[in-house]
Order: structure tokens, then sequence, then C-alpha cells
């Protein structure tokens, strides 16, 4: 009874917002609520659990990670948060605003050359040359972090890459994220390609609310083909696709200038938590101290909805 109280208020909450946000009795679009879930962060969780008795936080404190945010996606409960807003680089992150405006504005039909001015670093697996269908170049983007493909798809979404860096700038602010300026499609060192923690939940929660890119971010392998027959191989950067039960995506990053990151987001006994850590001191550790965070997530909603 008790739960089924606690959802009743909780859908009341969502519905009383959309009703607020509507001009003369209008009913909110899809996308409006959509846009209403991401920004619905509460911290109210401490009210009904005592946190600190949850178990896995006395584990926390030595985490090495110097920001995050864990949140719950249907209440918007923040479990647990670390320097959330402060600024800070993202690396290859970057690639999940990269992947939704190709998800948003293109046709993965398209035919798409990987040109010499796209191949500006030595981490990346396309070639100047290379032929494939937007689709596929996505799909390898995201899996294997491939920093030259970026390139490819901001130039041929944007026409070119000055005009994608406005399109993801115009879109993070669309997305209230109002600490995050983009100057890059693949996340590689530029002090102007910056965001926190909680503009990254906001990110991930939208983009996972999306099927094509949550299908994505969610395959762990694949044999994606080039137009001249060849094929690659592709496995997924995120380890915890086959090491965490429930993981559904949904992005590493790792440079020096950030430090080992990763957007990660998991489904257990219907509870979905959203997860962005940033500033890891390894690569290894950034999955390990992300599983610790999510394990103890999922114990607090549990201990959450087991008392009310």
């Amino acid at each position: 009874m008790k739960r089924l109280n606690i959802l009743l208020v909780l859908g009341m909450s969502l519905f009383l917002l959309s009703c607020f946000s509507c001009d003369d009795g209008d009913t909110l679009t899809r996308e409006e609520l959509r846009l209403q879930k991401i920004a619905l962060m509460d911290t109210a969780l401490s009210s009904y659990v005592r946190l600190d008795s949850i178990e896995g936080y006395d584990r926390l404190a030595g985490l090495s990670a110097e920001a995050w945010m864990l949140v719950d996606d249907y209440t918007g409960f923040i479990i647990s948060e670390k320097n959330a807003a402060s600024k800070r680089f993202f690396a290859s992150i970057t690639k999940m605003m990269t992947c939704l405006l190709a998800v948003e504005n293109g046709n993965p039909s398209d035919t798409v050359c990987v040109e010499a001015d796209d191949c500006l670093t030595r981490d990346a697996w396309v070639k100047a040359g290379d032929t494939y269908l937007l689709g596929d170049l996505i799909r390898e983007m995201m899996l294997v972090s491939d920093n030259n493909a970026a390139y490819t798809i901001a130039r041929h979404i944007g026409g070119d890459t000055l005009t994608f860096y406005a399109m993801m700038n115009a879109k993070a602010m669309y997305l209230g994220m109002d600490s995050t300026h983009f100057a890059s499609p693949n996340g590689m060192p530029n002090d102007s390609n910056y965001s926190c923690a909680r503009d990254l939940i906001r990110l991930s929660r939208y983009c996972l609310s999306d099927s094509t890119f949550s299908e994505i971010v969610s395959t762990a392998e694949a044999d994606l083909p080039l137009l001249d027959g060849r094929h690659m191989p592709c496995y997924n950067t995120n380890l915890l696709l086959t090491t965490y039960e429930g993981c559904i995506g949904i992005k590493t990053g790792y440079t020096r200038q950030a430090g080992c990151c990763l957007a990660s987001a998991a489904t257990r006994d219907s509870t979905t938590l959203c997860l962005v850590l940033l500033g890891s001191r390894t690569r290894s550790s950034r999955f390990k101290e992300s599983a610790q965070l999510l394990d103890y997530g999922f114990n607090a909603m549990k201990a959450f909805w087991e008392k009310n």
C-alpha cells in the first residue's frame, strides 16, 4: 500500500507539472514530457531512507573519481553526487551529443565517405576513402569510440564542423545544460569543450529515451559493413555491458586532460539508474567505481520501495 501511495504521489507530481506548464489547457507533447523528465531531479530521497546506512555507502569515500552524479531515472531522485556542478573536461562522452544529433538529423541510409580532413587523430579505425552508410558509421563511432568518424559525421550532418558545433551548443541549451560548451565532436583535448556531471545526466537521460540511440549504446559488439564489401568487427569500449548485470549503455571517455570517464545506465527489477562518473584514476577503475555506485544505487532504491 505504501509503495502504491508513493507511485500515486510521483505520478500526480508529473501530472501537475504537465498541467501547470500548458497554456490554454493544451496537453503537453511527448517531447515536452521528455524535457520535463530530464529536468526532474530531487534530493528528497534522504527524507525516506538513511543513505549512509545503505550497503555500499562506506566505499564511496574511497573512489578516485573527481566528480559524479547518480540518479534514479523514474523518480529523478539524486542518490549520490560529488562535485556534480563542477565544470570539467569529459573526453569521448562528447560523442553522445554527436550521436544524438546524427540520429535526429541524419538519414541512416546516406552514403558517407571519410575524407582526409577528417583524419586528425591516430586514435581511429576509419581511414580516408572508407565509405559507409551513415547508420553504420554512427555505430562504429559509438562502439569503438572512433575519433575521426566523429569528424566525418559532424561534417556530414552540419555541412562543416563549425556549424555542427553550433548545433551541439543549441541542443545543449535546449536541454538546459547550463554549464556545458561544445567545441569538438569527439572530446579530444580542447579547453572550450567542457561540461559537468549534472548536465551530462540530463543528456544521458534524454538520449536514452530515443530508441535508436539506446539500441546503439546497448550493443556489445557488431560486424559493420563498408560499402566496398569489407567488414569491420567492433567491440564496445564500455565493458560494463558484458560484466555488469542489467547494463544498457552508455559511453566511455578518456584523455589525459579529462581522466577516465564513463556515462552508464543499468536496469534491474524495473529500476533504471543513470550515472555519470568523471576523472577516475585509471581505465579499469572507472568501470569498478561505476559498478560500486550502481550497486549502491540499486540498494538505496530497494530500501526506498521497501519502506514506502
